[in-house]
């Protein structure tokens, strides 16, 4: 009887272990960001960063953005379909402070600040021309764990962006850039 405890503790561990590898587990990605990162290169002293916890399953991404250091006011920030060093298409809205996003998405803070919230498949708005059609949370959650979405904060002085940071799981490229 033993034995069999033992076997079955094996297999539930090695299930767990399994589970928490899938891609569909839940997973945490960040985004240090830059003037530097923008396209083209600026500079600037902002500097923000990034978080989120994908929760595939569930159709959630919880995320966390702080900035500082804008020498101007935001004006929005998305998160973009794109790879390093080349500009894409919005995928979904984290704040904006021109009334341009969907229903309910909060305002910026202007010059630096924190805030956070939750996209679902109803948050994402494409890009359709990239292939991303509105509500397909699947395709950019694969785009994140792929390493081609970006993170940026867009301001008055810099329209379009003024920061802007890769994201990556922790340790790939995409985070280190």
């Amino acid at each position: 009887m033993t034995r069999t405890i033992g076997r079955g503790r094996f297999v539930l561990a090695a299930l767990a272990a399994a589970a928490l590898a899938s891609p569909a587990a839940a997973q945490t990605v960040h985004a240090p960001m830059s003037s530097y990162q923008e396209v083209p290169a600026l500079s600037s002293p902002a500097r923000g960063h990034f978080r989120a916890h994908i929760h595939q399953n569930a159709g959630s991404i919880y995320y966390e953005l702080e900035y500082n250091n804008l020498q101007s006011d935001a004006t929005q920030s998305h998160v973009h379909f794109g790879q390093h060093g080349v500009n894409g298409g919005v995928s979904f809205f984290l704040c904006t402070n021109l009334g341009n996003g969907p229903v309910g998405t909060q305002a910026c803070p202007l010059r630096s600040g924190n805030l956070n919230g939750t996209v679902m498949a109803a948050h994402v708005i494409g890009p359709s021309g990239q292939g991303i059609s509105a509500g397909e949370f699947d395709e950019i959650v694969a785009a994140i764990r792929a390493g081609v979405a970006y993170v940026n904060v867009h301001t008055t002085g810099f329209p379009g962006g003024e920061i802007r940071g890769q994201i990556g799981v922790r340790g790939n490229s995409g985070e280190q850039r």
